[in-house]
């Protein structure tokens, strides 16, 4: 099986049953000190000190990756219901920052079947949150109230703030994983283990195909969920190659969408 950009989707719940909060964790002083000096060389969602940097897991979700269960499959109920997504803004943004994220969710929505409206009473959606440490989201439709996407506040077009970035969470909100943990990611990146910072060499993992789904698209090195190539280095070498070498200064790019991005996420949500 081949491609992707990943659903998580590997819960053995009831139908329907809600996923247990899920809570990120505090950033290392390392990183926090990285971040506010905005002088780094990588994505700041690789600074943010969560799951491969942006994602935060609910407990269900930690135990089987962990584990490498094989307890459930691709499952529908970890999208959004009627492809609606109800989100709420904080208020410690600026009416320009709100206008940018509003602009992110915009652009998935016009390539798309996706709606991003307001919240009014209902039970399940998004708080967008600007707190110190990074970008990060937990994954997937989890019925269990407020969700968050996390953006640290900057400046719109940097940190956190550029749209590619905003996007980038929140697919994995949508439901999807980094691409570079695809099952057939070695048959077009090469993990260079001996350059990854000891103790994160897990940011690297690559699920089996019974726990993620390609959605009948290419893998795509240059997909808004790729890793750049010096993601955790420890050394200043490169820990993800391509095998097509030109595209090792795009790959991990923050600009937006790709057409295949595009097309694993009106496949997942079933849109025309």
């Amino acid at each position: 099986m081949s491609k992707l950009v990943i659903l998580l989707a590997i819960i053995g719940l009831a139908l329907g049953s809600p996923i247990s909060k899920s809570k990120h964790v505090e950033n290392t002083p390392e990183n926090l000190a990285l971040i506010n000096s905005g002088n780094y060389n990588e994505n700041i969602e690789l600074l943010s000190g969560q799951y491969q940097g942006d994602m935060v897991l609910s407990e269900q979700q930690q135990r089987v990756l962990k584990s490498m269960e094989r307890t459930g499959l691709i499952d529908v109920n970890m999208r959004w219901p009627n492809n609606v997504v109800p989100y709420v803004l904080s208020d410690v943004f600026s009416d320009e920052q709100k206008s940018y994220i509003e602009a992110g969710l915009a652009e998935l929505a016009r390539v798309s079947c996706l709606t991003f409206t307001p919240r009014t009473d209902e039970e399940n959606y998004v708080r967008v949150n600007g707190q110190d440490g990074g970008c990060w989201s937990e994954v997937g439709f989890l019925n269990s109230g407020e969700q968050e996407v996390n953006l640290a506040l900057a400046e719109p077009g940097v940190g956190c703030f550029r749209i590619g970035t905003i996007i980038h969470e929140f697919l994995h909100t949508l439901g999807f994983y980094h691409m570079q943990s695809a099952t057939e990611r070695d048959d077009y990146v090469k993990i260079a283990w001996e350059n990854i910072l000891p103790g994160l060499e897990h940011n690297f993992d690559s699920y089996p195909a019974d726990m993620i789904s390609n959605f009948g698209v290419d893998y795509d090195v240059l997909s808004v969920m790729h890793y750049p190539a010096y993601g955790f280095t420890r050394n200043g070498y490169a820990t993800i190659i391509p095998h097509d070498i030109t595209l090792i200064r795009t790959m991990g790019q923050r600009t937006g969408m790709s057409d295949k991005d595009v097309s694993r996420l009106n496949s997942m949500y079933q849109c025309n």
